[in-house]
């Protein structure tokens, strides 16, 4: 039984323990929910939700996994630990399965190039990138074609 009036709960912390318990700590004014500690937690929590989205878009884009996606991923990831919102152990388990998937790339090169083909695999690798943004056409002589236009 709890021994604060309701409108004194309403006050306190709405963190709820494993075990059913709920956090008797004042709420903090600048969460809606939760005390000072569960409201830092949740807080971390996101980010690092945030953080592993962001490292998953670089493994997630195309069907063929390149070296390069895997060194922006790292790349991510480094960021991440450097500003705390991904734990250094997750980090290390990350980055080992990132080493993995790199030895990976060329013993799949090999396998596909022996089914397919060499030009089957540049193809597939090809096909897997988005076509760079292409030049706009730019006039060499600027200056001339202010005059062709001029005399027209």
């Amino acid at each position: 039984m709890s021994t604060n009036p309701s409108k004194d709960r309403a006050s306190l912390c709405c963190f709820s323990f494993a075990d059913g318990r709920q956090c008797r700590t004042p709420r903090c004014s600048a969460h809606p929910h939760f005390c000072v500690q569960h409201a830092r937690k949740e807080a971390q929590a996101v980010a690092a939700q945030k953080a592993g989205n962001d490292i998953s878009t670089y493994l997630n884009n195309n069907n063929y996994l390149s070296a390069c996606d895997l060194s922006l991923a790292l790349a991510q990831l480094f960021s991440c630990v450097a500003q705390g919102l991904i734990k250094p152990k997750t980090a290390t388990t990350l980055a080992y399965l990132g080493q993995t998937l790199l030895l990976s790339i060329p013993i799949a090169r090999h396998e596909y190039t022996n089914a397919f083909g060499t030009d089957s695999w540049r193809d597939a690798i090809r096909s897997s990138f988005a076509d760079p943004d292409p030049v706009p056409d730019e006039d060499p002589d600027p200056v001339a074609s202010t005059k062709k236009s001029s005399t027209q």
